[in-house]
């Protein structure tokens, strides 16, 4: 490996203008000296990787319940693929490869136990005190309670990649931000009202394309819905009907994961044409002037953008309100009470270090955020067993 340059331009470095460069980063909140070997945005991906709450993740919903099948995906799996699909269109668009991977990586650090579930159970609990949002939460998991390192809290990552991790879907109205996101802006700035980096924007397309192909993957393996009801779901069933003339009799299986290929192929695609066309028309100078456009420029097209949609609305009453899930769901939003209501009745119940915190609800929903599900399961029986 050799030493980095900091005097290479960024198209000699292999990267578009409007790409974010780690030479002109806006550093970090706490000075640390530079590695001569890896880049701040490698850094930053690789402090992630290492985070305890990425490992977590491990053990924490996607949609199914960690451990109800060792093939659904959990948020781990999904942020390893939501990471691939995310460095292949970074690539084709000569933006930074390893930003984009940190984003990809760190997008769902914020997910409690049992997923929306989870949140939703936590953010009733602590409604007086500011409520929960997951991506908020992601922010103060990178900047304070992840404690790793000598001299600050958090991992200490770069703007853009805190910037990445807050706005990828979007700008928004500083005011209306959740209360730890305005926090940490009046002592870091982030920009709230502009767009984010062209890295951060692919990185959460490539979490739609991730989830809609994956999530229906998922549902047909667990047999919520059947192959042959997709038959009018956008992409699905076009692609399904392609492979069934190109390969008639294949089998169910093969079947299945060719249409899961071709659906995130033809929507990696699409991202690919469309964010081209949209470049062509700006004059992108720098990385700059992809957050000043206006507009994203990372995007699927309308016709895809419709599809996925469809996508969504077919997942949406088919599987995430299907009696099963849904029974599932209730169930987790009663544990994630319990415990919390527990711990506020009894602190003594926490582990000693989340006693001595002084933050009250908040340190509550702050050690229930970080339980995997299967944690949270054992401990509900270990604090509500029969005597």
């Amino acid at each position: 490996m050799t030493a980095l340059s900091k005097s290479e331009s960024p198209e000699r470095a292999g990267l578009a203008p409007y790409a974010c460069d780690w030479r002109a980063s806006r550093g970090r909140r706490h000075a640390e000296p530079p590695s001569a070997l890896r880049s701040p945005f490698q850094r930053d991906r690789d402090r992630v990787i290492h985070s305890t709450a990425f490992r977590r993740l491990k053990h924490k919903t996607q949609v199914f319940v960690a451990g109800e099948g060792d093939h659904f995906r959990t948020r781990l799996t999904h942020s390893i693929e939501v990471a691939q699909i995310a460095r292949t269109i970074a690539r084709a668009l000569a933006l930074d490869e390893d930003l984009t991977e940190c984003l990809a990586l760190a997008h769902d650090l914020g997910h409690t136990c049992f997923g929306h579930a989870g949140e939703e159970a936590l953010d009733a609990a602590i409604a007086e005190d500011g409520g929960f949002d997951h991506n908020a939460h992601t922010l103060r998991l990178l900047t304070e309670l992840e404690c790793r390192h000598v001299g600050f809290d958090g991992l200490n990552l770069t703007w853009e990649t805190l910037e990445g991790v807050v706005k990828h879907n979007g700008p928004g109205d500083p005011r209306a931000a959740p209360g730890p996101i305005r926090a940490f802006d009046a002592a870091f700035p982030l920009d709230l009202d502009s767009y984010a980096s062209a890295e951060a924007q692919v990185a959460a397309l490539a979490d739609d394309i991730a989830y809609n192909a994956h999530d229906l993957d998922d549902g047909l393996r667990a047999g919520l819905f059947a192959a042959a009801e997709l038959a009018d779901v956008p992409l699905f069933g076009p692609v399904f009907a392609e492979i069934d003339r190109r390969h008639p009799g294949i089998e169910p299986t093969r079947r299945q994961a060719q249409a899961v290929r071709e659906v995130i192929g033809r929507m990696v695609e699409d991202v690919l044409r469309e964010t081209r066309s949209r470049i062509l028309g700006a004059r992108l100078r720098d990385a700059q002037s992809v957050r000043a456009l206006g507009r994203p420029l990372v995007a699927f097209s309308d016709a895809m953008r419709a599809d996925v949609e469809g996508v969504r609305r077919f997942l949406f009453a088919r599987m995430y309100r299907h009696p099963q899930v849904v029974a599932r769901t209730d169930e987790a939003k009663r544990i994630v009470r319990e415990l919390f209501d527990r711990y506020a009745a009894d602190p003594a119940a926490l582990p000693e270090e989340w006693r001595a915190r002084k933050s009250g609800k908040r340190a509550i929903a702050d050690y229930i955020a970080g339980m995997t599900d299967l944690f949270a399961q054992t401990e509900h029986k270990r604090l509500f067993k029969a005597p």
